[in-house]
């Protein structure tokens, strides 16, 4: 049970570690080392997704015989559109501090702030909710996922996290807020994380029999996030080149990782 504790905990560090980057650095991070960090992440999270999360839903419906692709086909399908209309329902990231920059008056900062940190934290429920199905696999006994393999995921995710923990408190700190405030701001965005992923892993626990549908949606909404964000952001300016070969570098990790430790 204290490596399932650690593992839901892995992403929110992730965050933590990002928001405190406001107590070290007098800039935002860097372009390279963000595309690098979102590019390693995205593989890492592809990667899990196939042989993590997919391959296992397939393999716990082999007695369908040549349905047996099925469970796990409705299930990304529910995971894509689940992120669809998370993302009607709630403000994007992206598109919410753009149209804050665009905004004029005495409340454009606090409303950038606020659809910032909303984003944010809506953004980290579908990701803990992942960590959370993983590891309840893993527990299972017949998912066929290791410890590794659902470590090496949250560790991916965590990764993620950290540019988004520092896209919070930063800016925050930018615009008068003390660093304290600023730093717990941001933390408080990823609590959400092991949260859910705790709420997943006692839900999955008692339905046993959809666990193929539970894998295979949590692969369709974290393929969501990887073409939706990440891979936008690691492609973006210059140099995108960089984003694509830690993407390479964090896909080959997780695969070498996922078979070593299976």
């Amino acid at each position: 049970m204290k490596t399932v504790i650690w593992g839901l905990l892995i992403p929110f560090i992730g965050t933590a570690a990002g928001a405190a980057c406001v107590f070290f650095l007098k800039k935002d991070l860097k372009a390279g080392v963000q595309r690098a960090l979102t590019g390693f992440a995205a593989g890492v999270m592809v990667a899990a997704s196939i042989w993590s999360l997919i391959v296992p839903a397939i393999g716990q419906s082999s007695g369908m015989g040549r349905l047996a692709f099925l469970p796990a086909f409705i299930g990304f399908w529910l995971g894509i559109l689940f992120l669809l209309l998370l993302d009607h329902v709630i403000p994007h990231l992206h598109m919410s501090i753009d149209r804050a920059d665009q905004a004029e008056g005495p409340r454009s900062q606090l409303d950038r702030t606020l659809m910032m940190i909303l984003a944010v934290t809506l953004h980290n429920i579908p990701e803990g909710m992942a960590v959370g199905i993983v590891y309840a696999g893993m527990l299972s006994g017949r998912a066929n996922i290791t410890a590794g393999a659902a470590l090496a995921l949250a560790l991916g995710i965590a990764i993620q996290n950290f540019p988004e923990g520092a896209i919070i408190s930063m800016p925050l700190f930018a615009e008068g807020k003390s660093k304290a405030k600023s730093f717990w701001l941001g933390v408080l965005s990823g609590a959400v994380e092991p949260v859910f992923g705790g709420l997943t892993v006692l839900i999955a626990s008692l339905v046993i029999p959809v666990m193929p549908y539970l894998l295979s949606f949590a692969a369709g909404a974290m393929l969501y996030v990887v073409v939706e964000e990440l891979i936008p952001e690691m492609s973006s300016g210059e140099h995108s080149n960089i984003g694509v070969v830690f993407f390479a570098v964090g896909f080959s990790l997780m695969m070498a990782l996922d078979v070593a430790l299976g």
